[in-house]
């Protein structure tokens, strides 16, 4: 079968090398230009390419694809039978759309129609969800909106994070596209439209997200702080500097502790939240704005908070 692979992140890799392992004719692969990344500002392959690179796949990084002549030319003289989409980052044009006969299929790290957009495995996360997976689909003009091929569920450990979940829905993703396409292949697969009323959305995630609130319960911060890794995490201000958990969980209710939302509490060596709902988490490693991480101990023994000091206010404690 005659392919052409559209994908850029990490996530995207093992479709990829899955297809060329299983025989399958990638002809191009289509990824975003070279960026200017970290600190230094360096110009680096985005993964996809690198990959396509050490299996010497030919690679076009088209800045624009809607109106692009020559890009679309060059998809037409190839006339693949199938054009595979993980994560390229671009919204597939009608021509592109219509272009393969077995159309344009797209892995999604969700069980769709649930979580639709940019970032599902995070959201579901941040959620508290216990069960995702991955779903196939047939691209249409929507936002993950086309006809589910094939679905594979996936479980969400108690001690998963987007960064260890993640992983798991790419290996077990790229053999779910291998499938889809065989099916496709032998007429086996009949397509299902998606049930629009049961949709929920994972946008892209921003900053601001990952701000605690006091309004909300220890879970939702601890399921928060899970999803958002490795940004934008779960932060909030100590004496009007930025201060980021890095480990914690809820804390058993029935403990006896009883503390405001947003009020910390250091005892018995140990460092408390108080969060919405009489909810309480616990903080084991966190980090102040221009330091490095710390155990709650050190933050403890070296800030010393006061009775009734609060996260997210600005001023200084009254000592």
């Amino acid at each position: 079968m005659d392919l052409i692979f559209c994908g850029t992140p990490k996530f995207a890799v093992p479709t990829l090398e899955l297809l060329v392992k299983e025989g399958f004719r990638v002809r191009l692969v289509v990824t975003q230009p070279d960026r200017p990344r970290g600190r230094g500002m360096e110009v680096t392959h985005p993964q996809v390419k690198q990959s396509a690179l050490v299996h010497g796949l030919p690679i076009v990084q088209p800045e624009k694809i809607k109106t692009n002549a020559e890009f679309r030319a060059q998809l037409e003289a190839i006339a693949p039978q199938a054009i595979v989409v993980v994560g390229y980052g671009r919204i597939i044009p009608p021509w592109m759309l219509d272009l393969p006969p077995l159309g344009n299929i797209n892995l999604h790290a969700s069980l769709l129609p649930k979580y639709r957009g940019a970032a599902p495995i995070q959201w579901a996360i941040a959620n508290g969800e216990t069960v995702t997976g991955n779903t196939t689909i047939r691209l249409d003009s929507g936002l993950d909106t086309g006809d589910i091929l094939l679905q594979e569920e996936t479980a969400i450990m108690p001690d998963d994070d987007a960064v260890t979940l993640a992983p798991r829905l790419a290996q077990s993703g790229a053999a779910l596209t291998v499938k889809t396409l065989r099916g496709l292949e032998d007429g086996s697969i009949r397509p299902v439209k998606q049930d629009a009323s049961h949709s929920s959305l994972a946008p892209i995630l921003q900053k601001e997200d990952g701000r605690i609130l006091s309004s909300r319960t220890a879970t939702d911060i601890f399921n928060r702080l899970r999803g958002f890794q490795p940004w934008p995490g779960a932060f909030t201000t100590f004496r009007g500097k930025n201060l980021s958990l890095v480990a914690a969980k809820p804390y058993p209710t029935q403990s006896g502790l009883s503390l405001s939302p947003g009020e910390l509490l250091y005892k018995d060596e140990r460092l408390f939240l108080g969060c919405a709902e009489k909810s309480i988490l616990e903080i084991k490693e966190l980090q102040l704005e221009g330091k490095k991480r710390m155990s709650a101990r050190d933050f403890a023994n070296g800030y010393k908070p006061v009775l009734h000091e609060k996260l997210g206010t600005s001023a200084e404690p009254v000592r």
